[in-house]
């Protein structure tokens, strides 16, 4: 049989066609536009997800057997916010997770409903980002469209709006609403009271594994589909890729190098850290994990090498770089704000140290020693609660860079794994697929065999040591400019 997994990303729709062995029989991409309406604000129209979905569904199956395929599913951009009428029109631009429009309002939760009690509700504290301050701006900016709401939902959980008829997301993707009681898995009364919606205008919960329904049978007919093709909850990104590196059970770690940058530690167990620096989110494979979240990752590489280089050779750029962990220059990897650990949406990306010699391969280099720096803050929490973690798998687009993983692999001191695919959150999609149609009994059962590591990048202690005294000196920065970033951003 053929499953189907929808990478719902924040500049593409990735599909990617996957057969009962987890080979990976065909990927298609489809762009389409970000909108920048205000500077800090972020949005995309689900229209445009819905429209180059069905493009990609298209070419993506038309060569191959239609009846052979069973299952469809999805790992998506997660918090934003898509909101629909009573008659399933789209209200409103989604406003998308790297929005920074909700200041006043994560202040809001965080320092009048306070924290503690947020922590105690839904096992997380406010963030810009989460859906929940994006329902409070709503109703405080856009009143008329806010009472027009009948249905809220996530990015993937449209596509499968659209497909199945069926209102509906999964535990892991509602963790990072703000709405859901994450330790017992049910919306959160509370929460629902403080942003002014009822339970009846949230989708049904589900484990990412479940079956939610069939393909619609006008969808069916439109891609030549069987009326039997299940569509199946999905996940979150960041949780939809964890499943694809084998990043299940207990203990796992995974670092995402995509737009933003994530380190995911899976977890049989609940848990939460006592500064809530890490998100504590349900898990696809049914469990939990502690989560760190930068906004920016391989997007500053992306906006260093377009915007400031003018150049799309990135390898060519990188192979100049010789002397790792020896650089004087250093770089702060906020160009949207920060959200792990440091939950500040006025942070700013800034480079310090350079000097009349500093080249263009050191302040290339600083880049990605900055990311692998921000993400190691967040490694450090998880490491403060006792987490004993010797390796990780990698994946994202950064990850394809030899230099970057290896300058990860020293920055962390950690073993990185990487395996045959790299293709994150659509191959762990399809997984979700194949264990809702019953193709495995669970999906750790799935990753077991599905997942390959084919090679392991072993951290050099001489490495290790000079990132040690630099990272350092990196993790001073920003505490001395934290309160020059609020001057210049008020």
């Amino acid at each position: 049989m053929l499953y189907i997994g929808i990478d719902l990303g924040t500049s593409a729709v990735k599909l990617l066609l996957m057969d009962e062995n987890g080979e990976i029989c065909n990927v298609v991409s489809k762009e389409y536009p970000l909108y920048f309406p205000h500077p800090g604000w972020s949005e995309q129209d689900p229209r445009d997800w819905y429209e180059q979905m069905t493009e990609g569904m298209k070419e993506l199956t038309s060569s191959f057997e239609k009846s052979r395929i069973a299952g469809i599913s999805f790992g998506g951009q997660m918090h934003g916010l898509v909101v629909l009428d009573e008659n399933d029109e789209v209200i409103r631009p989604a406003i998308l997770w790297n929005d920074g429009r909700t200041g006043k309002e994560t202040e809001y939760l965080n320092d009048v409903i306070g924290k503690v009690k947020l922590s105690a509700c839904t096992a997380n504290i406010a963030f810009a980002g989460f859906t929940a301050p994006k329902l409070l701006w709503m109703r405080e900016n856009e009143p008329e469209n806010f009472s027009k709401i009948r249905k809220i939902m996530l990015p993937k959980d449209y596509l499968a709006y659209k497909l199945s008829g069926v209102f509906c997301t999964d535990y892991s993707d509602a963790s990072g609403m703000l709405l859901l009681d994450v330790e017992h898995r049910c919306w959160s009364k509370e929460m629902l009271e403080i942003c002014g919606v009822t339970e009846e205008q949230l989708p049904r919960l589900y484990e990412s594994y479940e079956v939610v329904g069939n393909v619609k049978p006008e969808v069916a007919e439109i891609f030549g589909f069987e009326k039997d093709v299940k569509v199946v909850a999905g996940a979150g990104d960041n949780a939809a890729a964890a499943v694809g590196t084998g990043t299940v059970g207990e203990g796992m770690c995974n670092i995402s190098l995509g737009t933003s940058g994530t380190i995911f530690i899976s977890s049989k167990s609940f848990s939460v850290d006592a500064n809530n620096a890490l998100h504590s989110f349900a898990h696809a494979d049914g469990n939990y994990h502690l989560m760190g979240c930068m906004l920016s990752a391989a997007a500053c590489n992306k906006w260093w090498m377009d915007e400031i280089l003018q150049t799309k050779e990135y390898a060519a750029e990188q192979e100049r770089i010789i002397n790792l962990g020896e650089n004087q220059v250093f770089y702060l990897p906020y160009l949207m704000g920060e959200r792990s650990p440091h939950n500040d949406p006025k942070a700013r990306a800034t480079f310090i140290g350079m000097t009349m010699d500093t080249t263009r391969e050191e302040m290339t280099q600083a880049v990605l020693e900055g990311v692998a720096f921000g993400l190691r803050d967040s490694l450090e929490v998880a490491r403060s609660l006792g987490m004993q973690i010797e390796r990780t798998k990698i994946c994202g687009g950064g990850a394809k860079s030899p230099l970057w993983k290896k300058i990860i692999a020293n920055v962390m001191n950690l073993k990185v794994d990487v395996i045959e695919s790299e293709e994150g959150p659509g191959y762990g999609g399809a997984i979700l697929a194949a264990v809702g149609c019953k193709e495995f009994s669970s999906v750790e059962e799935a990753a077991e065999n599905l997942v390959k590591i084919v090679k392991t990048i072993e951290p050099d202690k001489e490495l290790v040591d000079k990132y040690e005294e630099r990272y350092q000196k990196f993790r001073k920065i920003y505490p001395t400019v934290k309160g020059l970033f609020r001057e210049l951003t008020e």
